[in-house]
């Protein structure tokens, strides 16, 4: 019944990630915005999320989980509402930007309400329930925006969130425990000052590396720059002896499971989620699919992770989470490397079969992971290490987006007719766009179509490339994986994990 409530906001959280991102066409036309401007309703969101987790460890703690639990369904649900609302791109991003506070510790929270109810023996159990949101979010996110803003108007995909938040704090107010709120812990003031621009700053410089394709950008290098200098600031803070509760819980490093745990994540996060940003582009610019039919052909992943993720929880907590992610890992890579031999005229059957595969080998690898980082830690330490674990995994889908986005478009701009069908394709047939494209090229339209037609080749090949790095990039996740533990976890002394 707990793991409910927990599932119910971490929908709501990560499908709205996802639906947004099929808007953003929508969103330039109803706004006349450009694609840049546009794009801060995903960057807003973004940031808030990444400034307000470092703080939900300790609010957690000062606050009980319950209390912050309903409060962040409330920002996030009222946030959505007031999206519905918006008349100017200014107020979307504001109230994307609520969202985001309110989102951001959604997923934080639920790992620790749901691990501290499961206690350490049934960690893997629980953290397959909580799973099965993050992993098909992604996946069937574009499908349910595509079907709103098709059927209904754009509004629809902020209001959709009101019903399910509504039930998500009724359910929550009977289900989640009582809580028991240990004496007060003093803030870390210096720690937030440090910490959560720093995220913020490193995070925006990051996310625009796609929008420039270049790291030596201003926009990019400066606050990406900055953002590094404030987070290397709070390390030295944060283990300090004075600083008794700091805002993030580095000296959870000295917990060996935690530590391989996290490079594990922050590695598998990057691959992953980086590639995740493949699969829709490429059936969309290649095989001219929009971007409902691009989502449903995604269904076959979801379909493999939800045949194996409960399988991979019940092994972890008996066997320990290392032999299950070794296999998980190995499986994604196989189905990562069966895109490297993809074309523009690829069998829709071979592809859905790879997807299937990679599904069935994320079912084991992502949840076990966290299961082996949370596993070890203490009732009290266990809303510091999924902070912690949440922190990783936002600052590596990011590097991982932006590291394929810049792959990709630098493959597109070295063929020359690539670039040249994405214009052609963007002229939609209208034959004065089509000329103007043409002319740039100093060719005519007959010229220019049949130059065009032969770049469909060309871009497939670009597609094929990245994923040779992607399928590179998930088989590294199996030298931490490697050192995860191979036997049932057990609880440790708490006194011996802190040092002290």
């Amino acid at each position: 019944m707990v793991a409910g409530v927990v599932v119910l906001g971490a929908i709501m959280s990560i499908l709205d990630i996802t639906v947004v991102s099929v808007a953003l066409e929508t969103f330039q036309r109803e706004f006349d915005a450009t694609a840049a401007e546009v794009a801060w309703t995903m960057t807003g969101y973004t940031l808030a999320l990444a400034s307000v987790i470092p703080l939900t460890g300790w609010a957690a703690d000062r606050f009980g989980t319950k209390r912050l639990y309903l409060l962040a369904v409330l920002l996030f649900t009222a946030g959505s509402v007031l999206c519905a609302t918006a008349d100017s791109l200014e107020l979307l991003v504001l109230y994307r930007v609520l969202q985001g506070l309110g989102g951001g510790m959604l997923m934080p929270l639920g790992m620790t309400i749901l691990t501290r109810a499961a206690g350490p023996e049934r960690v893997g159990r629980v953290m397959a329930v909580l799973g099965i949101p993050m992993l098909l979010g992604p996946i069937f996110g574009p499908i349910l925006g595509g079907a709103l803003i098709d059927s209904a108007s754009w509004h629809w995909i902020f209001l959709i969130n009101l019903p399910i938040g509504l039930a998500a704090i009724v359910y929550a107010w009977i289900v989640l425990p009582q809580d028991e709120v240990e004496p007060s812990e003093t803030f870390d003031w210096l720690g937030m000052v440090l910490l959560s621009p720093g995220l913020a700053a490193f995070l925006y410089g990051v996310s625009s590396i796609p929008e420039h394709g270049t790291v030596t950008a201003t926009e990019v290098w400066l606050p990406a720059v900055l953002g590094i200098a404030l987070i290397v600031a709070f390390v030295p803070w944060a283990l300090a002896k004075r600083n008794i509760h700091p805002l993030v819980e580095l000296r959870l490093f000295a917990n060996k499971n935690m530590t391989v745990a996290i490079i594990a994540m922050a590695l598998f996060a990057i691959a992953f989620f980086g590639a995740s940003l493949l699969f829709p582009l490429y059936f969309i610019q290649v095989r001219g699919e929009d971007a409902l039919g691009a989502g449903l052909l995604l269904a076959p992943q979801g379909v493999g992770a939800m045949i194996t993720m409960p399988i991979a929880g019940i092994l972890a907590d008996k066997i320990g989470p290392g032999k299950i992610v070794l296999v998980g890992i190995t499986v994604i890579t196989v189905g990562m490397a069966m895109f490297t031999q993809i074309s523009a005229d690829t069998s829709y059957t071979y592809m859905l079969g790879a997807l299937f595969i990679m599904g069935l080998g994320m079912g084991g690898t992502m949840m076990p992971i966290m299961t082996a980082a949370l596993a070890t830690l203490t009732a009290h330490n266990v809303a510091r290490g999924s902070t912690l674990l949440n922190i990783t995994q936002q600052v590596a889908a990011s590097i991982g987006t932006a590291l394929f986005s810049v792959i990709l478009t630098n493959q597109i701009k070295a063929s020359d007719t690539a670039g040249a069908y994405l214009a052609s394709r963007s002229a939609e047939g209208d034959q004065n766009v089509l000329a103007g494209i043409a002319e740039q090229f100093g060719l005519t339209v007959e010229q220019f179509t049949s130059f065009a037609a032969s770049g469909k080749v060309e871009l497939a090949d670009s597609f094929a490339t990245v994923f040779i790095v992607a399928t590179v990039l998930v088989a590294c996740c199996l030298i931490p994986a490697a050192f995860l533990p191979r036997k049932k976890v057990a609880p440790v002394d708490p006194t011996a994990m802190m040092g002290h």
